[in-house]
């Protein structure tokens, strides 16, 4: 264990047991907001300097937009969490020599957006403007909480004529039950950390626990879905995936890939050129 993880983890779960409260805003303080930012890999490096950089801000805070290709048939990626928008560079080359053009955001909190964190709202205000400027997406690709958030954006609009996710979460609860897990907090965590969600991070959200769901409302999703999960994923459990595929239902296409866990899985080819043959399959120029 490290010495770090193992004292704050000491320390919260004393406070919880003695002060349940005040240990749950310093949880919510770590759920929040990404510990670090991964920093862009040398072989991400050509792909991010082919792209066109500009910003939106949302709630008060920048997100860096990432663009590639001629603006025809694009595409939007969605990172996870503690990611960013250069770990889709295998699959923005592969889009972009298909002639589609690659959309990819830093949200906030990550990357080389500004503020310290983000939330499932703040994507879906993303993806409505990013609509907004460059039309209907020929797809939308969603990595882990960038899944998630997809299926929240697209659920009830017409943003997309397809959806792709990729090692995504079925069930929002699922994000705070395995950061308790993960962070080894006692049983005063768990009330403590959805009370201050609902009352700090999203104040006034109604049946939040449901609605950010990707198994809510299944009948306002009606494009098709492509969902890819890894058997041996360590992040978001493939038991996930199944709650999905209950779901959807043949609506969703599936794809369990072997060995490449949470974070290799957006990387591998074969991966890729699933994603490539599902996204052209209603395309009119394939």
């Amino acid at each position: 264990m490290n010495l770090r993880a193992g004292l704050l983890r000491a320390a919260l779960n004393g406070t919880g047991r003695v002060a349940p409260r005040l240990a749950g805003r310093w949880a919510l303080g770590l759920f929040a907001h990404p510990v670090t930012r991964v920093a862009v890999r040398p072989a991400e490096e050509p792909v991010m300097r082919r792209a066109r950089r500009g910003e939106l801000t949302v709630n008060g805070k920048t997100a860096v937009v990432h663009r590639w290709g001629d603006g025809e048939r694009p595409v939007l990626l969605m990172h996870g969490w503690l990611s960013r928008a250069s770990r889709w560079s295998p699959m923005i080359e592969a889009l972009a020599d298909r002639g589609y053009s690659p959309v990819a955001f830093d949200a906030p909190g990550h990357g080389e957006a500004g503020g310290r964190g983000t939330t499932i709202l703040e994507y879906r205000e993303l993806a409505r403007r990013l609509h907004a400027e460059h039309g209907r997406f020929a797809a939308v690709i969603g990595h882990s909480v960038g899944g998630l958030s997809a299926f929240h954006a697209l659920r009830g609009e017409s943003l997309a004529d397809r959806l792709v996710t990729i090692g995504a979460p079925a069930e929002f609860g699922f994000l705070v039950d395995s950061f308790c897990a993960r962070a080894g907090l006692g049983p005063w965590a768990l009330p403590q950390l959805r009370h201050g969600i609902e009352e700090r991070m999203f104040p006034g959200e109604r049946e939040l626990w449901a609605r950010f769901s990707a198994t809510h409302h299944p009948a306002g999703l009606r494009m098709p879905l492509l969902i890819v999960h890894d058997e041996a994923d360590d992040m978001v459990p493939v038991e996930q995936c199944r709650r999905l595929v209950a779901a959807y239902g043949e609506q969703a296409d599936v794809m369990l890939t072997r060995g490449l866990g949470h974070r290799r899985v957006i990387a591998d080819p074969a991966v890729i050129e699933a994603v490539l043959d599902f996204a052209a399959a209603t395309d009119p120029v394939a």
